[in-house]
């Protein structure tokens, strides 16, 4: 999806959250600033020389998810590639698994993200309003690749193709480079692990935007988009549902 069909989304997000893009920029302006030189360089022929034509398995953070069996996928080429929604990294790696891409926005296990990008994960950082803090201690102690992202236009060294939170990003982001296949492992709209109730609301809140945009991905995209069951099944993901709710 590009960038002119996903913005009045995320301007409805914006508006329901209390987003002020003044600030959205500042952080977008002070992450451009914190990449090193080689991470201003084009973000998308990057991350597509990791995804493009490989199914890809992007693994969400629903509790109890744990890490996917990526052994039980047949073994084609390409090979499968993985897209790990932040805290999700750590699971990853657990299991012995180093993801392709990590999309962040540093509120997870960042020493984790730290040492899967040592060990060869491109980290997209996302630049958002709160997390300036953030970008100023932890993008200096990336030592592998790195790009940028955040939720206004595109720039050189900043991508947007779309999504909300780290998960449904990562979905875009594969669908946008051109994965064959979409396989979702750890997603799980309904439910935080959050024991604070007005966070709890608010995170369930943002996880209903995240279905919401999903949603219209699957529903309008020719990549096909699965759910990866625990049990090994795979089915389509479901559509319809709110697909006009994000138009």
């Amino acid at each position: 999806m590009e960038y002119p069909e996903w913005s009045p989304t995320y301007r409805r997000i914006a508006e329901e959250f209390g987003f002020p893009f003044d600030q959205e920029l500042r952080s977008a302006d002070r992450l451009e600033a914190l990449l090193p030189p080689p991470a201003r360089e084009p973000p998308l022929p990057r991350v597509t020389r990791r995804l493009s034509g490989r199914e890809v398995v992007v693994v969400g953070t629903a509790p109890g998810a744990g890490p996917p069996p990526i052994w039980r996928l047949a073994d084609r080429a390409p090979g499968t590639a993985v897209v790990a929604a932040d805290g999700a990294t750590a699971a990853c790696l657990g299991a012995g698994i180093v993801p392709d891409v990590i999309v962040t926005d540093l509120d997870g296990d960042l020493p984790a993200e730290v040492v899967a990008n040592r060990r060869g994960s491109l980290v997209v950082v996302h630049a958002h309003g709160d997390n300036r803090p953030a970008l100023e201690e932890w993008v200096p102690q990336f030592p592998g690749e790195l790009a940028g992202s955040w939720a206004g236009p595109p720039r050189p060294a900043l991508l947007d193709v779309g999504g909300f939170t780290d998960g449904d990003r990562g979905v875009y982001l594969a669908e946008h480079v051109g994965a064959r296949r979409i396989l979702l492992w750890g997603f799980d709209f309904d439910h935080v692990a959050e024991t604070d109730r007005s966070r709890a609301q608010r995170a369930l809140a943002k996880l209903a935007w995240a279905r919401r945009s999903i949603d219209r991905l699957a529903e309008e995209s020719p990549t096909p988009v699965e759910l990866w069951q625990r049990d090994g099944s795979f089915r389509p993901y479901p559509t319809g549902k709110n697909v006009a709710s994000t138009r």
